[in-house]
């Protein structure tokens, strides 16, 4: 199959079939990736079970491990040491633990967060506080930092010293009801976003989804998401890709905090229900795997169709964008005759009949059987279909 224009774009698993097999559960779909980090993991799993994977990281995470502001903070910290500790991210507290211990502040940094109430947004910073032998007093239910700046409003923080070790996406805006009930507050930074390494290979992906070209689009971030959108605002294409989201191609973020700057632009992503990567993993693999673009029942097997390809009989066809909107025109018609000007209007640029014609054969070519396709003389064409699958 012709390869779409894409950012850096993974073949999928060679020998997948269809069926039930894991490398065919994602047979002849297409997914954009836009994370930087553990990345590789998302590639692999998504292209083992068959699908082609177009990898465009929206941001790139830096770790801060020899900033000087960095280990500046940590000495501060360690001067003055905190009342209470907020948590944010697993990786942002052992960050900072190593980076305090490539600059000999690792005993005294682990010392003065054992003597404060430490307060973790979630299992995965509940672990990472754990891993360093420390201990939560309190951890967020639902991960978001509001709730945890909530708890802490409620329980009262007048006078007291908080240190926070600040998400690479924090919006600092978000703790500003504790500094209003009267606590001092400080932000220990452990990581910053920065613009993509590709930013073409960002516009790509946007020109992808913008065209319905892609069946889903991953996002582990709230910045990822956040950059995308900018991207697709810069390029003038940010309703087609709202419109492309909610008509066809999946949005799947990995939690409530990464989908919050897609319901805010009004895209509902598919959420699991356990916000880890894994979870969105197997999520949007069953989501694929139960919603293709479309599925039909032809008498020379099932037809299944995906945003850049078909799949007939298990069999992934080698259709170009002509020929694949002429086979979804005439699954949609569910065997009913498709006249030469409906499929005309398929075919972006083409003048007459005479395309549609050659664009039928060019179909026809890429098929297993040629009679999948049935000419009606002077009426068009139909899929020789049996049922509705």
């Amino acid at each position: 199959m012709p390869a779409a224009p894409s950012a850096t774009q993974v073949p999928a698993a060679r020998g997948a079939t269809a069926g039930t097999s894991p490398s065919s559960q994602l047979l002849g779909v297409t997914i954009g990736v836009t994370s930087d980090r553990r990345s590789d993991d998302m590639v692999a799993t998504f292209t083992r079970k068959g699908a082609r994977v177009v990898h465009a990281p929206t941001m790139r995470i830096v770790p801060l491990a020899e900033d000087e502001q960095l280990v500046a903070d940590t000495r501060d910290v360690v001067a003055d040491p905190p009342d209470d500790v907020l948590v944010t991210t697993g990786i942002g507290l052992r960050g900072w633990v190593e980076a305090a211990d490539a600059a000999g502040l690792a005993d005294d940094l682990l010392a003065v967060l054992g003597r404060a109430r430490i307060l973790a947004r979630g299992p995965k910073a509940t672990g990472a506080v754990r891993a360093n032998g420390l201990r939560e007093a309190w951890s967020a239910a639902s991960e978001q930092t509001a709730e945890a700046v909530q708890h802490m409003v409620d329980e009262g923080v007048a006078g007291r010293s908080i240190v926070v070790q600040l998400h690479g996406a924090a919006d600092e805006h978000q703790l500003e009801p504790l500094v209003a009930a009267g606590a001092r507050v400080r932000g220990v930074a452990v990581y910053r976003w920065l613009p993509p390494a590709e930013p073409d290979a960002v516009q790509r992906l946007v020109e992808l989804i913008a065209a319905g070209r892609l069946d889903a689009v991953t996002f582990t971030s709230a910045p990822g998401a956040v950059a995308l959108l900018e991207a697709a605002e810069r390029a003038g294409r940010r309703e087609d890709v709202v419109r492309a989201f909610g008509s066809g191609v999946v949005a799947c973020a990995v939690g409530d905090v990464t989908a919050e700057p897609l319901r805010a632009a009004g895209v509902e992503p598919l959420v699991p229900e356990r916000w880890r990567l894994g979870a969105l993993l197997r999520t949007l693999t069953e989501h694929l795997a139960a919603n293709p673009l479309d599925r039909v029942l032809t008498a020379h097997g099932e037809l299944v169709l995906r945003a850049q390809a078909a799949v007939l009989d298990g069999r992934v066809l080698e259709l170009a964008p002509g020929p694949l909107a002429v086979l979804r025109r005439l699954a949609d018609a569910r065997g009913a005759v498709v006249t030469r000007e409906e499929l005309l209007a398929e075919l972006p640029g083409a003048q007459d009949a005479h395309a549609v014609e050659v664009t039928v054969a060019r179909l026809r070519g890429g098929l297993p059987t040629g009679d999948l396709v049935r000419t009606l003389v002077k009426r068009g064409y139909r899929l020789d279909v049996l049922e509705t699958a």
